[in-house]
């Protein structure tokens, strides 16, 4: 739920809740304003009949009663409200009465009862509750409006904010720039996160810095050991020696192995750097149907089945060639790994999609940790783990969609890669191949 939105509904509730509490009170009040003048001239009209009783001046009591409701027996005294019919209106009228004992001269005390109609009062509090809550709603609604109008304005510059935080990339090697807004909060929030940008940007180069030196530095030492070892496995004195040629072996299968994760950190780093800015149209029909026939002696010696569908119709996607090639390779090079011997592949390319099916050992949970890091099927295995977090990354790299799918209890598994093809008339320049890389 919105900050804004919250604080609206709870201006809202307290509005509400003293708009209905106002308008009970005002109701009271008023009521009691107009019933307190009646009871008023009703007393000043009993004064009146008081005085002219003692002086002598009213009229006999039966012309009296001709205007006045007069009782001789005893009534209760004070003031009471009582509903009259109106024969004009044919309806019961509410009506506000005063009973008072007056003294009369030759006739003794009568019991008189003065009324007055309480439609004009009644008329007068509905005008009076109908402007003042009029009043009152338009008041209301004008807060609301207010609340609303200054609400986007204020926090115009935290959205502002928002929204550069959330187009930031901490590739682009820029720090966050953001205005310095009036409000003494949101200044002190951008120039904050300013400042942490700043120092994102400079442990981010150092950290590049760092990997493009180490693999810079270690390229040259693992290509000696590794031409060394393969001219020390040439030697003829060390198949003389039952015991060091197995460590040799081994010592250069590790060789190649660190070689290989060294090409693979190298090109994640280079991915991540966004060192690959030569995008050209790329016939990947072609280059799947080469890819595909340099992985048959793996195939056969896998003892695999393969099949490969791929559309009539070139399918041409804009991205770095070595890029295109390695996400093949990388691709083919899981669906050999970790299949099973006799098992099958299955290779399918439409212009919209690249989908490669294969058999493999039984595995559950969440197939997407796979594109993790030194993520492996097996920790037996001698691959680095790290093909699929190349093809997740040089997917993210284009824009294309990866996914991971497990099927038949999870023997069957399926990377499907959605793909953005451009329009074949923009080829301009021919298809180019790179070695693998991974």
């Amino acid at each position: 739920m919105k900050l804004l939105a919250t604080t609206t509904r709870y201006y809202l509730l307290l509005a509400a809740a003293m708009f209905v509490a106002g308008s009970g009170g005002l109701y009271v009040g008023v009521d009691r304003t107009l019933r307190h003048e009646v009871g008023e001239q009703l007393l000043a009209r009993q004064l009146e009949l008081t005085a002219k009783a003692r002086a002598n001046e009213l009229p006999a009591v039966a012309l009296l009663q001709v205007v006045l409701p007069i009782s001789r027996r005893p009534l209760p005294l004070g003031f009471s409200d009582t509903l009259l019919l109106d024969a004009q209106e044919g309806e019961l009228v509410p009506h506000r009465q005063l009973t008072f004992a007056l003294p009369t001269a030759g006739e003794g005390t009568v019991w008189v009862t003065l009324r007055k109609s309480l439609v004009e009062a009644e008329d007068l509090l509905s005008v009076v509750l109908a402007v003042m809550l009029s009043v009152l709603a338009l008041l209301l609604g004008g807060v609301v409006l207010l609340n609303r109008w200054l609400s986007g304005r204020l926090w115009a510059p935290f959205r502002h904010t928002l929204a550069a935080l959330r187009g930031y990339d901490l590739q682009q090697h820029q720090p966050l720039r953001l205005p310095t807004p009036a409000i003494t909060e949101f200044a002190e929030l951008n120039h904050a996160l300013e400042h942490l940008s700043q120092r994102l940007v400079a442990d981010y180069e150092n950290l590049r810095e760092f990997t493009a030196n180490a693999a810079h530095e270690t390229q040259t030492p693992l290509a000696i050991m590794q031409a060394q070892l393969e001219q020390l496995l040439q030697v003829p004195a060390l198949a003389e020696d039952p015991a060091a040629a197995p460590l040799v072996a081994d010592l250069y299968g590790a060789t190649l192995r660190l070689s290989r994760l060294h090409q693979a950190l190298g090109l994640l780093s280079k991915i991540e750097n966004r060192q690959f800015k030569a995008a050209l149209p790329v016939r990947l029909d072609q280059l799947l149907a080469e890819k595909v026939a340099q992985f048959e002696p793996l195939f056969e010696v896998r003892e695999l089945r393969y099949g490969l569908d791929i559309a009539s119709a070139p399918v041409v996607v804009h991205m770095h060639p070595g890029l295109a090639d390695s996400l093949l390779q990388n691709l083919l090079q899981n669906a050999v790994k970790h299949n099973v011997p006799g098992g099958s592949v299955a290779i399918s390319l439409t212009a919209r999609e690249l989908i490669i099916s294969n058999t493999g050992p039984a595995i559950g949970g969440d197939p997407a940790r796979f594109f993790e890091r030194f993520r492996k099927h097996s920790a037996a295995s001698d691959s680095p783990g790290l093909g699929l977090s190349i093809v997740q990354h040089i997917c993210a790299y284009y824009g294309f969609g990866v996914s991971y799918l497990l099927a038949e209890a999870g023997t069957c598994h399926t990377l499907r890669v959605r793909l953005a093809p451009v329009a074949t008339s923009s080829i301009k320049k021919p298809l180019q191949v790179l070695q693998p890389t991974d």
